[in-house]
């Protein structure tokens, strides 16, 4: 099918430069065309230019006034569980009630809670649920999302998770990237042997999850009361002997050296960092590992946000996402997500944009095909309502602006 749209005051994020990523000072630069058009073939950004040299409509199947809204690529949220049964507001009351994450978890709350909750849903149940989390980032203006298992903590638990993940993969016109997370925390019938659960983890949960032929990624709660560096390294080394390449939850709950560790193995991304200095930003400099921070468990949370400010300042690049999940961030809304950067982490709004396209993209390995408008890439994107200024789709975070969205270059609706 061939779809023009029409009347579109700016298109943000068009990449002339094709970068795979954005980072130090290139990370408040968007390129943007004013008063345009856009085309879109076979699922594919085939052509855009001002509305002065737009052409004849009558070459195309479909056309799309934009009626003056911004046209913007879809954002790409790298970090989300969006596979889970059930919710958890009562721990919600409980951290108002002065509990922490850490002696939630100690009660058997948390992850453990989520896992028995999985373990007790039918994968029809899940899949039913996570559909209209999909659906709701969707019409958010997400287009590509990442999605951990980790709510298993079983060899068939884990499997349950892949087959639900695969499932809304071959569901959905979003792009789905699917991370093994075994290692999210060590499972209740291991309580107190955390050595064999790290066996059973590498032994029987990676072969298995590898022999489906989804699962893109392998990640690890790297952090204080989850899986020390060691236990980290030895689980990225056998995911490495099954063709799963890296990420690291990491530094969220203290200076556990999981940065440093997932650059020395080459993860993809490390991502939470809200205890992060120096040190951490020493280790990120150069590399191919992205940071990957996720404000909105901070937020939820009540603990102090990641450096982003100085981050860029050493030139590193930043993503952004959501970490959609029952305990921590209950939110996939991506512009809450950039909201929170802006106010809380003093990112720019083009900042957070780049953070939550092209950089989201690059901690899937999709930067190539999603994160920004340029001929040949994947056409998702989303119209907006007239507004004054791109800034304004940060600025007034829960109004509703996102007018009309498109992924592979059909509207979702």
């Amino acid at each position: 099918m061939r779809l023009l749209v029409k009347n579109i005051a700016k298109i943000v994020g068009v990449d002339d430069n094709r970068r795979a990523r954005a980072f130090g000072k290139n990370m408040d630069y968007v390129q943007m065309l004013d008063d345009a058009w856009l085309v879109a073939e076979d699922g594919r950004i085939a052509d855009y230019g001002v509305m002065a040299n737009m052409p004849s409509e009558e070459a195309f199947d479909r056309v799309v006034d934009a009626e003056g809204g911004m046209l913007f690529p879809s954002f790409c949220d790298s970090h989300t569980h969006i596979v889970y049964a059930g919710s958890r507001e009562q721990e919600f009351v409980d951290k108002i009630h002065g509990l922490s994450y850490e002696e939630i978890a100690r009660r058997g709350g948390g992850i453990l809670n989520s896992a028995d909750r999985l373990h007790e849903a039918s994968e029809e149940e899940l899949y039913e649920q996570a559909m209209e989390r999909v659906r709701e980032i969707a019409l958010k203006g997400t287009g590509a999302v990442e999605i951990k298992t980790g709510y298993g903590l079983t060899v068939e638990d884990e499997l349950k998770m892949v087959r639900v993940i695969r499932r809304i993969k071959e569901s959905v016109p979003l792009e789905v990237k699917v991370t093994f997370l075994g290692a999210h925390a060590v499972g209740r019938a291991y309580q107190g042997r955390q050595e064999e659960y790290v066996d059973l983890v590498c032994r029987e949960m990676i072969p298995r999850v590898a022999q489906e032929g989804v699962v893109d990624f392998i990640d690890v709660f790297c952090d204080k009361g989850f899986f020390t560096v060691e236990q980290t390294r030895r689980i990225l080394e056998v995911g490495y002997e099954h063709f799963l390449t890296p990420k690291i939850h990491a530094n969220e709950l203290d200076f556990s050296g999981g940065v440093q560790l997932g650059v020395q193995m080459g993860a993809l991304s490390v991502d939470h960092l809200e205890c992060s200095g120096k040190a951490e930003i020493e280790a990120l400099k150069d590399s191919a590992t992205i940071a990957t921070l996720l404000p909105g468990a901070a937020f939820f949370l009540g603990m102090s946000y990641p450096p982003a400010r100085d981050m860029i300042a050493a030139d590193l690049g930043v993503a952004l996402a959501s970490d959609y999940n029952p305990g921590s961030s209950p939110s996939g809304d991506m512009r809450m997500v950039m909201a929170l950067a802006a106010t809380q982490m003093r990112m720019t709004p083009m900042e957070a944009l780049n953070a939550a396209t092209i950089n989201g993209a690059y901690a899937m390995r999709l930067s190539r095909e999603y994160g920004s408008i340029v001929r040949g890439k994947v056409a998702n994107f989303f119209i907006t309502k007239p507004m004054p200024s791109p800034e304004f789709l940060v600025y007034a975070y829960t109004t509703p602006l996102i007018k009309r969205v498109f992924l592979k270059g059909e509207e979702y609706v």
